[in-house]
């Protein structure tokens, strides 16, 4: 079984993937990546800013980040 701080850093680092896979540094104003791993329950907050010239949906990409996150932490369970 994974340790909480791996499948902290593993959720956090596949969140951060999918922002950065659709959106530039230089078009990030604001990234924060909060997950935490509690009693078997995982919680992952994605708060993002980009520049108003981005043609991605921010809203979107954080929700797909989310899921993403909880996409590779289940892949450490399986």
């Amino acid at each position: 079984m994974p340790s909480d701080d791996e499948i902290v850093q593993t959720a956090a680092q596949a969140a951060e993937g999918v922002v950065f896979s659709r959106y530039r540094k230089s078009d990030v104003r604001d990234l924060d990546v909060t997950v935490s791993f509690e009693d078997d329950v995982l919680e992952v907050d994605i708060y993002l800013d980009v520049v108003d010239e981005v043609d991605a949906d921010p809203d979107q990409v954080a929700d797909d980040a989310a899921l993403a996150a909880r996409g590779a932490v289940d892949d450490l369970f399986a």
